[in-house]
């Protein structure tokens, strides 16, 4: 397994979040809800499913592994934190998400939990 890329946990995280809606995840539902290309999607998921970040059935339906769910988890948390930080400071809303998404793949661990429990103490 390699260390992955901002462009794996954003399918990563898109996985999760389709999870929620749907018990069956495929190809074509995070074409459509990261509005890629679907030949850029199956390129991904072959990808990280070699990495063994995920798993695709037999269906084609896309789970996450222990590994990848972790990733997955964390990414998003630090998404919704983030972006629920920016809106509470004032940050438009659109803004807040957009700026969340940039900043979650690249801040530190302590950064993180340092602005989580501003966040929590709100």
């Amino acid at each position: 397994m390699i260390k992955l890329k901002e462009s794996g946990e954003m399918y990563l995280e898109t996985i999760i979040i389709l999870s929620g809606k749907s018990d069956k995840v495929r190809s074509i539902d995070i074409a459509e809800y990261m509005n890629f290309s679907k030949p850029s999607v199956s390129r991904a998921i072959s990808i990280l499913k070699d990495d063994g970040y995920i798993n695709v059935d037999n269906s084609g339906y896309i789970t996450l592994t222990s590994i990848g769910e972790e990733i997955a988890s964390t990414i998003y948390e630090r998404h919704i934190v983030l972006k629920n930080l920016f809106i509470k400071l004032g940050v438009n809303e659109e803004i807040a998400d957009q700026d969340a998404c940039k900043i979650e793949h690249d801040i530190s661990d302590e950064t993180f939990e340092v602005l989580k429990s501003i966040y929590n103490d709100l």
